[in-house]
């Protein structure tokens, strides 16, 4: 398969890296409120969901909260309708990835990017932060909806070191499955792949690792590891050249 260019590729990164760069740059030991945290690293991160082509390439740190309006790598751009230090609850506009032609085998149909709605709820409690949401895409993509769970914990190992596992899971509709991993007859044709229609079902989980280290005041180097296992419903597609995807991810932060 042909690689995709370095702009497009950086968007595909899966959901377990968004994931773990979230926790880094937010951890549950970290101040609430408005704050600002901005940075940058290298990730390596697969061409799509279930292939077995990866790139290294450079890849943002974003966490804003202004007021009740936010902007970060897990949920997009938004509004929490609910924010207080213990709950949160909102909707959001968040990036949803497809693939292009290129990324896939010869005879497979791109799928188009677009954009999500989002609706969340984030509890945290102690270091303990759990979030519950689902994304539907809007004007392309699947036309699916996708939810998803997440749990963390952030455990001060030292005064400068911040440990933070993190476990997630997603569920997706049939319309999403069938336009992510499907394989219709035309497509069989063309490509000689077994022709394929998946039902709704849990899609993934995942589980990372983050390490946050403050180098010093507001400023803060991060590491974080993980996998993602896809579910029969999503691998027994012949697109799927690998059920277990590792990710890595390091890089650099300030926060205001």
């Amino acid at each position: 398969m042909s690689r995709p260019s370095l702009r497009r590729a950086a968007r595909h990164a899966t959901g377990l890296l968004a994931t773990a760069l979230l926790s880094a740059a937010n951890p549950a030991s970290a101040q609430q409120g408005d704050h600002i945290t901005i940075g940058a690293g290298v990730a390596a991160v697969p061409d799509y969901q279930g292939s077995d082509d990866y790139r290294v390439l450079p890849f943002p740190l974003l966490d804003i909260q202004v007021g009740r309006l936010f902007a970060n790598l897990g949920d997009g751009i938004g509004y929490n309708v609910i924010d207080t230090p213990g709950f949160k609850a909102g909707g959001s506009i968040t990036y949803v990835r497809g693939y292009r032609r290129r990324d896939v085998p010869d005879g497979i149909d791109k799928l188009s990017d677009a954009a999500g709605g989002r609706l969340f709820a984030s509890l945290r409690q102690g270091r303990f932060a759990a979030t519950v949401g689902a994304t539907r895409s809007i004007g392309g993509g699947t036309h699916g909806l996708v939810a998803d769970a997440r749990l963390s914990y952030a455990a001060q190992a030292s005064e400068r070191l911040t440990l933070i596992p993190t476990l997630s899971t997603s569920w997706a509709n049939g319309k999403h499955m069938r336009r992510y991993f499907g394989i219709d007859a035309a497509e069989a044709a063309a490509s000689g792949l077994d022709a394929y229609r998946p039902s709704s079902g849990f899609k993934d989980i995942s589980a990372a690792a983050t390490a946050n280290y403050r180098l010093a005041s507001g400023l803060n180097l991060t590491g974080s590891v993980g996998v993602t296992h896809l579910f029969d419903k999503a691998a027994d597609s012949a697109l799927v050249e690998r059920r277990w995807q590792p990710v890595g991810f390091a890089g650099i932060s300030y926060s205001f």
